[in-house]
């Protein structure tokens, strides 16, 4: 995973959630999934590359804490131009379906870096004993 930019974790356990920090499409090298410059400096931004990027991030955040998307309750979705909308809910489309978590997608003025086209923050429920017996109950 990418080092935070600031001084937070990717992950955090709270009784049984697990809260995902905003993630991106930024790679360990600090490079950026669905980002093309070319030798002019023209940039191509593409949102279904990032949403795919952004989404296999959580996966392996998730993974580190012995958990995965099939855990996820609750999911808030940045995106910084409304009209990225429809790829993004397509790609969105590939992971989750209507017995997915809830969502809240909202558009923001801009995210930490220029190339960033979405950012995701994740709820997930971990797997307990507890937790399975009571969902057996039900």
């Amino acid at each position: 995973m990418a080092t935070p930019r600031g001084r937070f974790p990717h992950v955090k356990i709270a009784g049984d959630l697990i809260f995902v920090s905003g993630t991106s499409s930024r790679r360990p090298d600090n490079t950026f999934a669905g980002v093309q410059v070319d030798e002019f400096g023209t940039t191509n931004l593409d949102i279904r590359a990032q949403t795919r990027a952004v989404i296999e991030n959580i996966r392996s955040i998730l993974g580190e804490v012995g958990a995965d998307l099939t855990d996820a309750v609750q999911v808030t979705t940045f995106l910084v131009n409304m009209n990225d909308f429809g790829g993004y809910n397509e790609v969105y489309a590939e992971f989750f379906d209507e017995a997915g978590p809830a969502r809240t997608t909202v558009a923001v003025h801009q995210l930490p870096h220029p190339h960033l086209l979405i950012e995701i923050q994740l709820v997930a429920a971990r797997r307990t004993t507890t937790h399975l017996r009571t969902e057996n109950r039900q």
